[in-house]
């Protein structure tokens, strides 16, 4: 059973999930404001979000932002909108997982049970330890990552990556690893979700794919993190 804040306006959808997901065994809190979901979050920490985009007093993007200022938790988004540039912003903005409705309530319990399995699995896959690769400092226990003296603000699967990475320097580590142990998903048909949260963490630490740093791409390979020459 998991603990689910439920982010919904269409109080008859709102009433229809909440009660497939009561019924499926989770603890399920609604609100049907960006506004509400803040407060809630900020007062009692969640297991997982349901985060509807189509919010009445804020855009489900801008609301995902400030929720990520504030938690970790995985949010998984339930949007009408299945573009690609859509799902990339969303990715950016650091969503766990996205769902184009409509959907079924035993669809969406499916996606919140994989989540959360794939969040636990991956946090799990690197023990508490500290790595440091130059002027780098990621303190996986802390969950926490300085460059050169300076904290950097990394979302959580940002940093899982990061962690993963400076892990193992200066091994190749290919796109179906990444897969398979940081996000804990097939390896098929996902790089997008790599690019996007790499492209990110480049941003944050200074550096670019044209003009990297730390982060390497091994073309047709994978990606390794080292020291600065």
């Amino acid at each position: 059973m998991a603990t689910v804040l439920l982010v919904e306006d269409d109080h008859v959808v709102r009433g229809a999930m909440l009660r497939s997901l009561t019924d499926r065994g989770h603890a399920v809190h609604a609100v049907g404001t960006a506004l509400d979901a803040l407060r809630r979050v900020a007062a009692e920490t969640p297991d997982l979000v349901v985060l509807d985009l189509g919010l009445p007093d804020l855009d489900g993007s801008d609301a995902l932002r400030m929720l990520r200022g504030i938690t970790d938790v995985p949010i998984i988004i339930a949007t009408a909108r299945d573009d690609e540039q859509s799902v990339v912003k969303l990715l950016r903005a650091g969503a766990d997982d996205y769902m184009v409705k409509p959907f079924t309530g035993a669809h969406l319990d499916a996606r919140i049970t994989t989540v959360l399995r794939r969040v636990g699995r991956a946090s799990r896959a690197v023990q508490p330890a500290v790595h440091s690769v130059g002027g780098l400092r990621v303190d996986v226990g802390e969950r926490s990552a300085l460059l050169d003296g300076e904290a950097l603000a990394l979302t959580r699967k940002e940093f899982d990556l990061l962690a993963y990475l400076a892990a193992r320097p200066g091994r190749v580590v290919s796109r179906r690893e990444l897969l398979e142990e940081v996000w804990r998903q097939p390896s098929v048909g996902e790089d997008q979700t790599i690019d996007v949260h790499l492209y990110w963490l480049r941003r944050k630490m200074g550096e670019s794919a044209a003009k990297p740093r730390y982060l390497r791409t091994v073309r047709g390979v994978g990606f390794r993190l080292v020291a600065p020459d």
